[in-house]
């Protein structure tokens, strides 16, 4: 019989990773390109044929599409999933475009153009009849503005011109993602929640602002702010002379269930307030509670 021989324990080779001088950066999307004179061409010629864009502003970065095209503006919808009579900005080249969006422009809007333009500012105009109902949901208003961000110029100033009978000018641009969500500020935003559903997205770094555009609504007697941003109301003042009204929300009818479930909440003074699950959320922190303490 022949002795058994003693088994050596096996150590698995251990595995190294090739050195190299660094790890290498993960590569961009391919729909995500830097800003440059290239880049801002090409974004230029997809506009004019029909697609959409995402590019920087001061604010936030904008989902973009031919203002003049209402198929092309139907896509921005769809993308973000927004409602159809929700209306969009479009962003002009240059003030001197006012003229062929609005039907009159009131000395006001020209104060604050020649104050705030190009830059954080909206303003709100009697639409002009040319205009489509796909950027104004169906008003008789358009939100017009000429943002300050370099790429957002040079790529207005390169959609810009005229063919026969083609013309372009004007690029109608929500933020850049889905309805509801917070509006993004960088390229990378853009890129996670829009993905391969926007034909290119020009990446101009952060927005600078951060926050969306002042809008003022001059379609009436006396201006309105509709929605504070980089602008404040006071700096609107001086140059108005006067102080703009503000907006009224208009508060939303509750459900009955939910207004008798308040009612009963507001009834009860329920010593276990604070750990009460039934109770309306309006009523949390308030010391009152559900009936079931009754």
């Amino acid at each position: 019989m022949r002795p058994s021989r003693k088994r050596r324990a096996c150590n698995p080779p251990t595995r190294t990773r090739p050195r190299t001088a660094e790890a290498a950066a993960p590569e961009a999307p391919a729909n995500v390109v830097e800003a440059s004179g290239e880049s801002i061409a090409r974004a230029a010629a997809i506009l004019r044929a029909g697609g959409v864009v995402a590019f920087p502003t001061e604010t936030v970065y904008g989902l973009g599409a031919d203002a003049r095209n209402p198929e092309a503006v139907a896509h921005v919808f769809a993308i973000k999933g927004r409602p159809l009579d929700h209306p969009v900005i479009v962003h002009l080249a240059a003030a001197d475009d006012l003229a062929e969006w609005a039907a009159d422009v009131p000395e006001a809007a020209a104060r604050l153009a020649e104050a705030f333009w190009p830059g954080p500012l909206t303003l709100i105009l009697r639409r002009a009849a040319q205009v489509p109902d796909a950027v104004t949901g169906g008003q008789d208003t358009v939100g017009l503005r000429v943002p300050a961000h370099p790429v957002a110029r040079a790529l207005l100033e390169a959609f810009r011109g005229a063919e026969g009978e083609r013309r372009w000018n004007g690029i109608a641009a929500p933020s850049a993602n889905k309805f509801g969500r917070i509006s993004p500020t960088a390229a990378e935003h853009v890129r996670t929640d829009l993905g391969a559903a926007v034909a290119l997205i020009l990446d101009g770094g952060a927005a600078e602002v951060g926050i969306e555009s002042t809008i003022v609504d001059l379609a009436g007697a006396h201006p309105v702010l509709l929605r504070p941003g980089a602008i404040g109301a006071d700096a609107l003042e001086r140059v108005l002379g006067e102080a703009p009204a503000r907006r009224r929300r208009k508060r939303r009818a509750r459900p009955e269930a939910t207004r008798r479930t308040t009612r009963r909440a507001r009834s009860c003074a329920c010593s276990s307030a604070s750990r009460c699950s039934r109770r309306s959320p309006r009523t949390r922190g308030s010391g009152w509670a559900c009936s079931r303490s009754k």
